[in-house]
């Protein structure tokens, strides 16, 4: 099997928060991230041009230190989306999602390492930065 064009990088992070106004202020209003998408009330995208974090609002309690969602590899093209997605799934890797586009453009799934965290594939055309 042939892999896939290579990511641009891991520039995707996702923290699950409870006090989600103070952190969004912290990244926002200290550190100077900007505001790309707010799906809902509870998930704000924030980014600093070459990358994007994700906050999503929890009630619940968390394992001690274990704040996040998942991390993402950016990809080049919405096909590269479908490539990562067949090669990962013919070398056994679990998935969680089939490849899905997004109401903002982008296209992504979810799939396991092999310790059990999350790691999203992700085209976004906001953060696409050509590799080479």
């Amino acid at each position: 099997m042939i892999k896939p064009n290579p990511t641009t990088g891991m520039r995707h992070v996702a923290f699950f928060v409870r006090n989600y106004e103070a952190t969004e202020h912290f990244y926002v209003e200290l550190l100077g991230m900007a505001v790309e998408w707010r799906p809902d009330a509870n998930a704000v995208y924030l980014t600093s041009d070459n990358d994007n974090l994700a906050l999503h609002r929890v009630e619940h309690e968390f394992t001690e230190g274990q704040h996040l969602d998942h991390i993402g590899f950016f990809l080049n093209t919405m096909d590269d989306v479908d490539d990562w997605f067949d090669f990962l799934r013919g070398h056994d890797i679990k998935m969680k999602t089939e490849p899905r586009t997004h109401r903002d453009g982008a296209r992504s799934f979810y799939c396991l390492d092999p310790d059990g965290n999350t790691v999203q594939m992700i085209y976004h055309p906001p953060q696409v930065i050509s590799v080479g």
